[in-house]
């Protein structure tokens, strides 16, 4: 066994993923306490140009056409054997639909530990978990010799995993691969929505604490007066008061605003998936115990329509001012 920590690197359409860039910021905090190296693993075809940004000590580079698009077959395939061979003290995966086609079937084949839904890691080889939706967290050491761990993002930013230099590049040859069970057949792209919300630098978001479809018209007068746009987590997507194009998360966009307003999200990891390179972020929820509480800068638990009618007070009074 050796100290190093594997990062899976996820890459769709020729960029590179930011949930990759949190984990191999996390993964030179654990390398830190282990002394081991932080090692990115890019699966591809033509793509070694994708490692160029890696905040890493070296990148394994597995080349082999079957691997030019994410197929859970072709990939269990190449990482069986150099996680196998490699005995890293640690391989980190996305807790993402990537990482959920692999993670647990590796976990079997290898016979290894697997932690699941990370947000941090500390010197000491210590994780801290999110289970039961963001609810409760869990602590504890990483399992020896070898686990795996998947990632959810909010304890790392993604500029931290990044870097200008490029990093060394390894070749690894990859075994014959067999004809995958699944193909991609083709990428089907959503619809053009009404806004781009991922492209706002205001954004104010509304969860379940907004109650009602008609108390979403006040986050849309407060977003007026800021230079905004509305958008939602996935249970307000869910009963249609919002279209999919205005969704924030794991299965709706990404977003980068200046400013995220969160009125009534508890924050699950689905959720923050879609914040991970935040700026500033406002978290209104009435639970103190929410876990959007634990990546805002700036917080109040009061009930989202109680504040909403005084904040657009406010702003309409300063605006006049």
């Amino acid at each position: 066994m050796n100290q190093d920590i594997y990062v899976v690197i996820e890459h769709l359409q020729g960029k590179v993923a930011d949930i990759s860039y949190v984990m191999l910021a996390a993964a030179a905090t654990i390398a830190q306490g282990t002394g081991g190296q932080v090692v990115g693993i890019l699966l591809g075809h033509n793509a070694h140009e994708l490692a160029n940004t890696l905040s890493a000590d070296r990148v394994d580079y597995l080349e082999h056409p079957a691997l030019s698009e994410f197929t859970s077959d072709a990939y269990l395939n190449a990482l069986y054997k150099i996680i196998k061979e490699g005995e890293p003290r640690a391989v980190l995966m996305g807790n993402t639909s990537i990482g959920a086609d692999i993670a647990g079937v590796l976990s079997v084949r290898l016979g290894l530990p697997l932690i699941s839904s990370c947000i941090s890691f500390n010197g000491e080889g210590k994780f801290t978990s999110q289970i039961c939706g963001g609810k409760i967290m869990t602590e504890g050491p990483i399992p020896e010799p070898t686990a795996l761990v998947t990632m959810i993002p909010g304890g790392f930013k993604p500029e931290d995993g990044q870097s200008p230099q490029p990093p060394d590049i390894t070749s690894i040859a990859v075994d014959e691969i067999d004809e995958p069970c699944v193909k991609l057949v083709k990428y089907i792209e959503p619809e053009a929505g009404d806004v781009d919300i991922s492209t706002e630098s205001i954004l104010i978001s509304v969860g379940r604490g907004i109650q009602t479809e008609d108390n979403i018209e006040l986050a849309e007068e407060l977003a007026g007066l800021l230079g905004g746009v509305v958008c939602s987590s996935r249970p307000i997507v869910d009963q249609g008061w919002l279209p999919t194009s205005r969704m924030v998360g794991k299965s709706g966009q990404k977003v980068k605003p200046n400013l995220y307003l969160a009125l009534g999200i508890s924050g699950a990891p689905e959720h923050i998936e879609g914040i991970a390179d935040y700026k500033n972020i406002i978290a209104i929820n009435t639970d103190p115990t929410a876990p959007i509480f634990d990546i805002a800068q700036h917080g109040a638990e009061i009930d989202v329509l109680d504040l909403l009618e005084v904040l657009i007070e406010e702003v309409e009074a300063a605006k006049e001012g």
